[in-house]
């Protein structure tokens, strides 16, 4: 009898097989997601309208439910919806900016001053605050200056950015009006077999990002009046003003209250002295922890729940991308990304249970 040949031995054994699979996956993810940044990046233009009007989608997206069940038809409680952000948010930014060139001076005057006197304690390690703090003005104009030529400049560069706001709300309106057909649309441009998860992971990301902006607008506003109420009763110059920077500086997690808060204690030290500033800056540290051990966990307990290394790591990589706009975009798209896998580890992560097998029944 003739021996069969033995089966060829594999080169490499089964655990190193397993990590190449997983390392040429995890390359491909790579490779698939810088063309997708890459392509945002050059058609930048064309993706910050709908980002926007997706992140403005999520926020406004139960007040047209709440219109849809008063029996109102869905292309005028679209229509509706984004008349009433335009009054919303169209009041909220004047009064903002309105709070800002009123109080910008007082407030930058008063950060030249902070670092005066720190300067006077830090000696020469002070002086270059100093500097800086003096030549704030002319550094950013020259910053401004150096950006815009490249690109475009002066009324253009307004120009642009109306119509990217005219733009984001029109999308707004065709989101709300049309949401039943994307889904529709989606589900056709999936195959077959996986048309039920497409959606399901679409339905998730989205959810994240709609409780991600409302709970960072409930957050941001509540930060807002308690730090502004803080310093009205201080006597705090500007208090109006850095309320309003609390309240746009909320929307970038953890870094933004860090640098409102600084701003708002430098003002106090420079104009109403040591004291006033330690007071200050024990409402801020109070401020954030009702937010860190209240408020976020609320948030966080509707919406994917990501760790701070993690938040602080988009936040950066938005920056380096998109400068203020990808710093502000990076967390919901982070969330949305944690909703998505979030679906596929619910639908796939978990093994079907074993059913157990019925008890022998004893012999008689």
């Amino acid at each position: 009898m003739q021996t069969q040949p033995e089966p060829p031995r594999p080169l490499l054994p089964e655990p190193a097989r397993r990590a190449a699979a997983w390392c040429v996956v995890a390359l491909l993810l790579m490779a698939v997601a810088a063309v997708g940044i890459w392509l945002c990046v050059a058609l930048q233009t064309a993706v910050t309208p709908v980002l926007l009007a997706l992140l403005g989608t999520a926020l406004l997206g139960p007040l047209y439910r709440r219109l849809l069940r008063m029996r109102v038809h869905k292309t005028v409680a679209a229509a509706l919806t984004v008349v009433a952000v335009l009054a919303v948010v169209g009041g909220a930014a004047y009064v903002v900016v309105v709070a800002l060139v009123e109080t910008g001076d007082q407030i930058i005057e008063s950060l030249r001053q902070a670092a005066a006197d720190i300067a006077r304690h830090l000696g020469a390690a002070g002086t270059s605050l100093d500097d800086v703090a003096r030549n704030a003005r002319s550094l950013l104009q020259q910053f401004g200056g150096t950006a815009a030529s490249g690109v475009l400049s002066g009324l253009s560069v307004v120009g642009q950015m109306i119509a990217t706001a005219v733009l984001a709300l029109l999308l707004i309106f065709f989101f709300l009006r049309d949401s039943d057909r994307a889904v529709d649309a989606l589900r056709s441009l999936a195959p077959r077999a996986t048309g039920d998860t497409v959606e399901a992971m679409a339905r998730r990301a989205f959810e994240a990002v709609e409780g991600f902006m409302r709970g960072t607008t409930f957050v941001a506003l509540v930060d807002a009046f308690l730090i502004g109420a803080g310093l009205l009763v201080l006597r705090v110059p500007g208090a109006v003003g850095l309320a309003a920077l609390v309240f746009v500086t909320a929307y970038i997690p953890y870094l933004g209250a860090f640098l409102s808060g600084a701003v708002a204690v430098l003002v106090a030290l420079a104009d109403r002295g040591f004291l006033i500033a330690l007071w200050v800056l024990g409402i801020v540290l109070a401020v954030q922890v009702l937010e860190g051990n209240v408020l976020q966990p609320m948030v966080q307990s509707r919406t994917v729940q990501m760790h701070p290394a993690v938040v602080m790591l988009a936040i950066t990589a938005g920056a380096s991308v998109a400068g203020i706009l990808g710093m502000l975009l990076a967390v919901p798209l982070t969330a949305a990304a944690f909703g998505v896998l979030g679906e596929l580890r619910d639908r796939y992560g978990t093994a079907p249970p074993v059913p157990e097998e019925p008890a022998a029944e004893e012999a008689g």
